[in-house]
């Protein structure tokens, strides 16, 4: 999966989560400051991601650092799926 489809993933995701569209999503837009995510949103948008690009989480990898940006988000993802594609 492309970086662009990953973000683009992404944004839906979060407009889901959040409960509003979400028109554009640089990648160095803060989930928490400039998008107002909190801890449920959060966990919505990882079970949205999880069923959209087939992302599987361990609870035990995620660290704070991975929801500072989309673009942080968004490597997170990549990494995931690339680990997940090798097994």
């Amino acid at each position: 999966m492309k970086r662009t489809d990953i973000v683009e993933q992404i944004r839906v995701a979060l407009g889901s989560a959040l409960g509003r569209e979400i028109a554009e999503l640089p990648e160095n837009t803060s989930l928490f400051e400039d998008l107002a995510v909190d801890s449920s949103s959060v966990l919505d948008l990882l079970l949205t991601l999880e069923d959209s690009v087939g992302l599987e989480i361990d609870p035990e990898e995620l660290e704070a650092e991975i929801f500072e940006t989309v673009g942080t988000l968004s490597d997170y993802v990549e990494s995931n799926l690339a680990k997940t594609a090798r097994v």
